[in-house]
């Protein structure tokens, strides 16, 4: 497997130049970021990255998590690699600074949280539910429950998880059957969790599980579940760890990928009931759990593009040492590296195309998350929500989706070898594939985005988004370049697509939901692919600015107009297509009952 290279110069960019830091200063709590602070993190985390996660990601598959004993242990490298992450205070770097944390925006956390993720997606998941778990507990626990357990999950001594799946439940939450009964100041837990991330390690000291569990006489459904925190170690009265609680880890799946990631199945009191506390109110955990939920599926799409990067930088490296065949407009000459074939070459494109525009739009949307957070104004911080909201299931559903198809074009660069697990190739096109499956199928996500994020405001915030858009298309078209034109060329048609399949989904969803149903998926896809677009095509217009006035790198900045060009030309006419199958695929669709299969 080759060497991770962090991309800093696109990171750099893109804080800069796209979202720009000098706007997070007028956030509150945030008044001393600059380039220079963000330098030195974006730096350091690479260097965490690509020294200490990615050398172990290759023999963390092999070996993978195993279970003996009744515990779980990791592959060897990965406790001395998680630690280097914790001395580094990197676990915190979220984490508001009033209760231990480092402070700092989601603007810069996230491109962190992208390098690790790509780095080695199995090790790095760990932190990633960690961060989820600590903004679930600091905004929902008890102020004695977060003294207790709160300091230590955010330097990382200590790591949270979330226990939804049962057997009976999958998606279907209302199905959980996890009991809990009051005992004193505390509850006893019963029941038994599946496909629990990082349910049982051997990386932290104590595990601090979330589980979502019914009280006797609660509503049915998901109005009658409560959350609760269970440790894996109970503490004692000084806050020293104790004695196990009745916790167990039955088993560890065995997986297609990410068989470092120990996915575990865990049983709450099989003798006298694992001990919890309440977070939040009864019957108030879905509530809870969703902050949980919307953090970690930002974090999975950030999965995604961190995937993305490193089957790309695989592939590329590949295309530029393989030798084969020769090039097809000097046939007499020597075999060329297979990236002068013009085909490899539009594959890399795609490949470096959707990624680019893939951490535009993760990027914004972790500026919208610290909008919403911190600024001052209480109608940007409204805006800050809203977009966020918005953007949470795209986030999700259009990287991961891009994860698995960019994972398998990376095997098809490297030809016969990327079938090969040598290569490692193929480890990126197996850890790719839970990613559109777990934190809600990809599925769950387009049904969030036209019921919940639409139709719920009557498409307020959707059409805010549109008129961004279409307030920035003048500007487009004025710039003086032509592959600026050939861009607005392609975006124009791609955001009117847009606005005319939104306008049919929110007409629908109220009259004939399962017809709007049936073109949710599509419909994502389509705002996925218009909104890379306009991110790409914003980035090409301050490339060309910065071209104009010599200041950056010239290749670099050449680069990204070329990027935003073959995206504009080879994806954004999908989005007319795909307008299409939203607004005239449900009929075959639900046409197909279940006796037609």
């Amino acid at each position: 497997m080759s060497a991770y290279t962090p991309p800093l110069d696109d990171i750099r960019f893109l804080l800069t130049h796209l979202i720009g830091l000098d706007r997070l200063v007028f956030l509150r709590g945030y008044e001393f970021v600059n380039e220079e602070l963000a330098e030195a993190i974006l730096v350091e985390a690479g260097k965490i990255a690509a020294e200490k996660f990615a050398p172990l990601n290759q023999g963390g598959d092999r070996h993978g998590a195993t279970f003996e004993n009744n515990r779980v242990t990791m592959p060897p490298g990965f406790r001395d690699a998680y630690q280097a992450y914790v001395d580094g205070g990197w676990n915190g770097l979220p984490v508001r600074s009033a209760i231990g944390g480092q402070g700092l925006p989601w603007s810069l956390a996230m491109p962190v949280q992208e390098m690790m993720q790509a780095a080695n997606l199995s090790l790095a998941l760990c932190p990633l539910l960690n961060q989820g778990a600590i903004e679930l507990f600091d905004a929902h626990g008890s102020e004695s429950l977060k003294k207790k357990f709160l300091p230590k999950m955010i330097t990382g001594a200590w790591t949270g998880t979330m226990n939804l799946t049962e057997p009976q439940a999958g998606s279907d939450l209302a199905a959980i059957k996890c009991k809990a009964v009051k005992d004193g100041d505390a509850y006893r837990i019963t029941g038994q969790k599946i496909f629990i991330s990082y349910g049982d390690h051997d990386l932290s000291e104590n595990i601090i599980h979330f589980v979502l569990a019914r009280l006797p006489d609660a509503p049915e459904g998901t109005k009658g579940l409560s959350l609760f925190l269970v440790p894996k170690i109970l503490l004692k009265d000084n806050g020293s760890l104790g004695t196990a609680n009745d916790v167990r880890v039955v088993s560890i799946e065995h997986k297609l990928g990410q068989h470092a990631s120990p996915t575990c199945v865990m049983s709450f009191g099989d003798a006298s009931g694992a001990v919890g506390y309440l977070v939040g109110e009864e019957n108030g955990g879905i509530a809870a759990m969703f902050t949980m939920m919307n953090n970690a599926r930002i974090g999975v799409g950030v999965q995604g593009l961190g995937l993305m990067e490193r089957a790309y930088q695989s592939a590329r490296d590949y295309a530029k040492t393989r030798a084969q065949s020769r090039d097809i407009g000097q046939p007499k000459q020597p075999p060329v590296t297979i990236i002068h074939h013009p085909d490899v070459r539009r594959m890399l494109l795609s490949m470096k195309a959707h990624i680019e525009a893939a951490r535009a739009l993760a990027y914004c949307c972790a500026y919208a998350v610290d909008v919403s957070h911190a600024s001052p104004d209480p109608a940007q911080k409204a805006w800050g929500a809203a977009r966020m909201d918005l953007l949470t299931p795209i986030v999700k559903a259009w990287l991961t989706d891009l994860s698995n198809e960019i994972a398998s074009l990376g095997v098809q660069v490297w030809g016969g070898m990327g079938y090969i697990e040598e290569t490692g190739a193929a480890q990126h096109m197996r850890d790719a594939r839970v990613l559109a499956i777990y934190e809600g199928t990809n599925g769950i996500q387009a049904n969030d985005l036209v019921f919940r994020k639409i139709a719920r405001d009557k498409g307020a915030a959707f059409n805010a988004l549109l008129r961004e858009i279409e307030e920035f298309l003048p500007s487009l078209r004025a710039q003086k370049s032509d592959e600026l034109a050939a861009i607005a060329q392609q975006l124009i048609p791609a955001v009117k697509a847009a606005r005319d399949a939104g306008a049919w989904m929110l007409t629908t969803a109220a009259n004939t939901p399962a017809d709007a149903a049936a073109g949710a998926t599509p419909f994502l896809r389509l705002i996925g692919n218009m909104l890379g677009g306009y991110y790409l095509a914003k980035s090409a217009v301050i490339a060309q600015g910065l071209l104009a006035s010599d200041t950056g790198d010239a290749p670099f900045l050449s680069g990204k107009i070329i990027t935003a060009r073959f995206y504009a030309e080879h994806v954004l006419p999908q989005c007319l297509a795909l307008a299409v199958t939203v607004m005239s695929g449900s009929r075959a669709t639900l046409a197909a009952t279940e006796e037609y299969f």
